[in-house]
């Protein structure tokens, strides 16, 4: 029954993907819902699994699986449902076959790269909240020449105008003439953090591109793209952080290979986790052959030159292959091998090769 036990009207309106929890209140407020009959007009109001809920004269539906995907923002656009000024934001240019979703977190208008999305308002404020822990990096290009004394405010924390940051995670990439590329990794998500803080050292950043969220990370996707990461992934990095099982399950990946033969492989990184075999007579991997993550490899559109590019391209694990599913056109193209098949002549079987085999002299 309606009262004090429960959740929140709002809440549960949210996540059955009606609205968000901002706009599922103003549903409320202009007397659009009903509980066991009774239109009510305002959001403090706990409703259970028992209550007859109604928007618009219409039962509300089922609570949808919590369902996270991870898109490439590209440079220009708002992190907004609506803009005022009229400018295009994200929620326009994502795929048709999207269902409605919400950023977790947010990215500014000249910032491109990783952007989460969900449709489960309680697991966006999970995952915003500084509390989870989750390191954000960048890969930030900087107009100046950063050196370590220079950067060491920012890691040991830095005030800017009243407002103090945590420290952050600095390390210099490269020098390239005018400009010199960072890596920046923090924990929290204030407004134009890294932008501020950059400025108040004395640097001016003039390309910034989100490479990981957590455990998510950018890979090779290209702007504009959107996948969905498996519910296995969600269940294994977020420990079932929605509550809930997804109500259908995900499309199969092709079958792969035992996990005896081909080693166990972490689902988030995409890695093995033990030492590949080798065949005998061959050497094993050289000592420090395992690359580090140095950075993501976006094909963001800009005007930097080539050597820019490739350096802000640099290559970023992603998740193993089979583990998040792509929405909208791909941008990559098939490339043929370009070995030309042998024809055998008709009524001929072709000649065995191989191991016993030898040609006449």
């Amino acid at each position: 029954m309606a009262g004090t036990t429960g959740e929140r009207i709002a809440k549960v309106l949210a996540r059955a993907g009606l609205a968000s929890r901002r706009e599922a209140e103003k549903l409320v407020e202009a007397g659009r819902v009903s509980v066991n009959g009774k239109k009510i007009d305002s959001p403090a109001l706990n409703v259970g699994p028992k209550d007859t809920i109604l928007v618009d004269g219409k039962p509300l539906a089922a609570p949808e699986p919590a369902r996270v995907w991870l898109y490439y923002k590209p440079l220009g656009l708002v992190t907004s449902a609506r803009d005022e000024k009229g400018r295009d934001t994200v929620f326009d240019n994502l795929p048709e076959d999207l269902p409605r979703v919400m950023s977790i977190g947010r990215l500014d208008l000249n910032s491109e790269g990783l952007l989460l999305l969900t449709n489960d308002g309680a697991l966006k404020r999970k995952l915003e909240l500084p509390e989870t822990g989750w390191l954000r990096k960048y890969r930030v290009r900087v107009n100046g020449t950063p050196t370590d004394e220079m950067l060491e405010p920012l890691r040991k924390g830095i005030t800017v105008e009243g407002e103090r940051f945590q420290g952050m995670v600095v390390t210099i990439d490269r020098q390239q003439g005018a400009n010199a590329w960072l890596t920046v990794g923090l924990r929290e998500g204030r407004n134009r953090e890294i932008r501020r803080a950059m400025e108040a050292v004395g640097l001016k950043v003039n390309r910034l591109i989100r490479i990981s969220y957590g455990p998510f990370k950018l890979g090779e996707m290209q702007p504009g793209a959107v996948e969905e990461v498996r519910p296995k992934i969600l269940r294994d990095q977020l420990g079932l952080a929605a509550g809930r099982e997804a109500a259908q399950p995900p499309l199969r990946p092709k079958a792969r290979p035992s996990a005896q033969k081909r080693g166990t492989r972490s689902a988030a990184e995409g890695a093995p986790s033990e030492t590949p075999r080798t065949k005998p007579g061959r050497p094993g991997p050289k000592p420090g052959a395992d690359r580090a993550e140095t950075g993501a490899k976006p094909a963001a559109r800009s005007k930097a030159t080539a050597g820019d590019r490739a350096e802000a391209h640099a290559p970023e694990k992603g998740f193993a292959k089979g583990t998040a599913k792509s929405f909208g056109k791909r941008s990559g193209k098939t490339v043929p091998s370009g070995r030309p098949q042998r024809e055998t002549p008709a009524g001929k079987a072709p000649k065995p090769r191989g191991k016993g085999t030898t040609r006449p002299s």
